[in-house]
């Protein structure tokens, strides 16, 4: 049961990153788009995209470090696991669930359905991808996630040790 709990935390930890990232609308944001919208987006004057690019570093930095950050604690020092691998499945577990909640529940719903990420005169372009593509992005991410969950799990690892 606290697993589920902490895995709450952390997905609620994602949607507080991104909706700070949003703040002033979702032209803050408009890297999370697919290419094609930020493509029309540029050629119609209402964005730069140089500055795109700097405001997706500005977010993307500070927000994986904090994600990485949260879950090497929670796995490490919250749970302390035993052995390698039950950190190693916790970590996945924690990386497979926010890769499907940020592509079901933060792309597809909220995106979506909320005015937030509705750009002024953008009306009428898709801005959300299609749910073909995005579980199959999902799928691959998923595949990914299973050999870059080594890292967090070998750190919360030690840490659980101390």
């Amino acid at each position: 049961m606290m697993i589920i709990l902490q895995l709450i935390l952390y997905c609620g930890l994602f949607i507080l990153l991104v909706r700070l990232g949003a703040i002033g609308g979702g032209m803050k944001e408009l890297y999370f788009y697919p290419k094609e919208f930020q493509k029309i987006a540029f050629e119609r004057g209402l964005a730069d995209e140089a500055e795109t690019q700097k405001n997706r570093k500005r977010f993307m930095i500070p927000f994986v470090v904090v994600m990485f950050l949260s879950l090497v604690l929670i796995v490490g020092l919250w749970n302390r696991p035993s052995d390698f691998l039950t950190a190693y499945l916790q970590s996945l577990l924690f990386l497979q669930v926010m890769n499907w909640f940020d592509g079901i529940v933060i792309d597809e719903l909220w995106v979506g359905c909320s005015s937030l990420w509705k750009i002024p005169g953008m009306e009428g372009i898709p801005y959300t991808k299609p749910w073909s593509l995005m579980c199959k992005q999902r799928i691959l991410i998923s595949v990914i996630y299973i050999a870059l969950a080594v890292i967090p799990a070998g750190i919360a690892f030690l840490i659980g040790r101390l």
